[in-house]
């Protein structure tokens, strides 16, 4: 999808249309989650402070991010996709592999496919548009239908991958990342066919088992198929903070409010997860984790936030934190996993949890509240995230 967040702010408010807009919090340790096209020129894009989005774009429009609209309409699209393939491999909300192998009778050659999928995403979600790529594998498709965005279709013939990805930087090889790239570079290899080039032996010594990964890449060799009921690895809810923060209270304050984050998607997507695992970040950016698996699976939010807090008072690093996060991971689908506490006391925070999940269906998210929170308001929005792509950090 195009600049997905900040289409569909644009697309459910007419008045930010053509408008630069960045999706994010405006305080001073906020982040641009997503920029709009318009907003681009200007340097703007994802990841990027939003101090400086806002010096280097003053008249961009911010909008904090709605995660829940977000999924709603993400599975609106992969419905779509699920129109067209039985094969759906789904990467994040916005992203997703289609199987169309053998399709031709029923759809037309690839660009013919592209073109309705692309009209039929249009329609379904009111106007959105979505940047199509085709190939022969997983890794040339997801480079191409970067390649016209936005609104883009890029068809590549495998015969012709090789040669289409020579001419391309090195920053487009899947998984390389800054790091990787600026090893690159430093070898002296600036675009994917220098790296398709190189002696594979050589790429190993120097960049390890991603040597390798990344010849194969160059190549256009990529045996993944496309796994269309691929298991997400975690579920997770991360803040970075408005102020640095050291007070053990309020850090397990941000860990309640990722639990409950947590607990709510995993009884809405019906998995249980048996680890937590709690992200620090510090003031210098030193990241610190600590994880724990538990004898039993839960998707309960009050035993998530039991094992996060127990994990937070193991860590000895005196603060202050810029960044708190929690993840439930080693997950499994709740139906085929054995449930030990059924008359404990997990067992009676789940109905009261299950409850209030009826009640925030019914009557929006924010019907019910802690009291501690009464009082509070969360300066920094949290960052859902559910981690299925290899590439994700």
């Amino acid at each position: 999808m195009d600049a997905f967040y900040a289409a569909v702010e644009q697309l459910d408010d007419p008045s930010l249309r053509g408008k630069p807009v960045l999706v994010g919090s405006p305080g001073a340790r906020g982040v641009v989650l997503t920029a709009s096209y318009e907003a681009r020129p200007f340097g703007v894009g994802s990841a990027m402070a939003m101090v400086k989005a806002r010096r280097q774009c003053p008249d961009a429009i911010i909008v904090p991010p709605r995660f829940d609209r977000y999924q709603e309409v993400s599975k609106t699209i992969m419905d779509v996709f699920g129109d067209f393939s039985p094969d759906v491999e789904a990467i994040s909300l916005d992203e997703a592999f289609l199987e169309m192998t053998g399709a031709e009778d029923l759809f037309g050659a690839p660009g013919v496919m592209g073109q309705k999928l692309k009209a039929a995403v249009r329609e379904a979600t009111g106007g959105l548009s979505v940047s199509v790529g085709a190939s022969g594998t997983k890794y040339v498709a997801k480079v191409a239908s970067a390649h016209r965005k936005p609104d883009g279709l890029t068809v590549v013939p495998p015969t012709d991958a090789k040669v289409w990805l020579a001419p391309l930087p090195v920053s487009r090889l899947w998984g390389a990342g800054r790091i990787n790239e600026a090893r690159l570079h430093r070898l002296g290899l600036m675009t994917i066919g220098d790296v398709a080039t190189a002696d594979p032996d050589w790429l190993s010594q120097k960049l390890g088992s991603a040597g390798r990964h990344f010849y194969a890449l160059a190549n256009a060799e990529d045996p993944r198929a496309v796994a269309s009921r691929r298991a997400s690895k975690s579920v997770g809810s991360e803040r970075t903070l408005a102020k640095d923060v050291s007070d053990r209270q309020e850090l397990k304050r941000h860990l309640r409010r990722s639990a409950d984050d947590i607990g709510r998607r995993l009884r809405r997507k019906r998995i249980v997860a048996f680890g937590v695992r709690i992200k620090l970040k510090t003031t210098n950016f030193q990241l610190l984790t600590r994880q724990h698996l538990r004898q039993e699976p839960t998707d309960v939010a009050e035993q998530l936030y039991t094992d996060a807090a127990a994990l937070l008072d193991a860590f000895k690093h005196p603060g202050p934190f810029r960044l708190v996060g929690m993840a439930a991971y080693d997950l499994a689908p709740a139906g085929e996993t054995s449930q030990f506490d059924l008359f404990g006391s997990g067992s009676r925070w789940r109905k009261l949890e299950t409850a209030i999940d009826e009640l925030a269906n019914r009557f929006g998210p924010n019907v019910l509240r802690r009291a501690d929170e009464l009082n509070r308001r969360r300066q920094s929005p949290n960052l859902d995230f559910l981690d299925d792509d290899d590439e994700q950090a």
